[in-house]
């Protein structure tokens, strides 16, 4: 979502606008007219992108699993023999930028998961899953002190952290995105610092 540099599609501006609106009201305390009214078309319009509701929650939530899990493997690709440090900072930089742009996803996971089918919800577990393992291989590179079970819970711990910017405030109320991320990266980098 956030990572697209070109004009978003209807389907993706759908998709923004519902979650926003169920992460400031909840799931059921948002309607397919509010959707719709949000993107300028009408509530059955929506009907010709999702079939309702429910799949729009499941696209947002298994959706960016997947593309956490999938911008992980391309930055590892990219630093092919760059020291593992680097890594490290490439995948806490890419999680802020989901951290920082995204916020109503993380509320609405937070929040509204336990809603998904069972299957879905599945997905997104297995999705995080793997995206957490790939960040277990990259720590215990950079803090080869670590035990497997300790960076898996220092890499849960450094989510938490980064994934806290809904509480942050308001958009504006921030420093700057520059400054929040720049504070965010050296607070993961203490905690894993701490860990060893």
């Amino acid at each position: 979502m956030a990572t697209r540099t070109d004009a978003p599609t209807r389907r993706e501006q759908i998709l923004r606008e519902a979650a926003r609106l169920f992460a400031d009201r909840g799931f059921h305390g948002v309607g397919v007219d509010e959707i719709g009214a949000a993107v300028g078309i009408s509530g059955p319009g929506l009907y010709r992108h999702f079939t309702g509701k429910d799949a729009m929650l499941a696209e947002l939530l298994v959706g960016i699993s997947g593309q956490l899990l999938t911008g992980a493997k391309r930055r590892l690709q990219e630093a092919d023999g760059v020291a593992p440090g680097s890594v490290l900072d490439s995948l806490i930089e890419g999680h802020i930028d989901f951290a920082l742009d995204d916020r109503p996803l993380i509320t609405l996971h937070d929040r509204e998961l336990d809603r998904l089918r069972e299957s879905d919800r599945k997905l997104v577990r297995q999705l995080q899953r793997q995206y957490v393992e790939l960040w277990v291989g990259v720590v215990r590179e950079v803090y080869p002190g670590l035990g497997e079970a300790t960076a898996r819970s220092a890499v849960h711990s450094v989510f938490g952290l980064l994934n806290s910017t809904p509480h942050l405030g308001r958009t504006g109320s921030l420093p700057g995105r520059g400054a929040t991320a720049a504070l965010l990266h050296r607070m993961a980098r203490g905690a894993f610092a701490a860990a060893e």
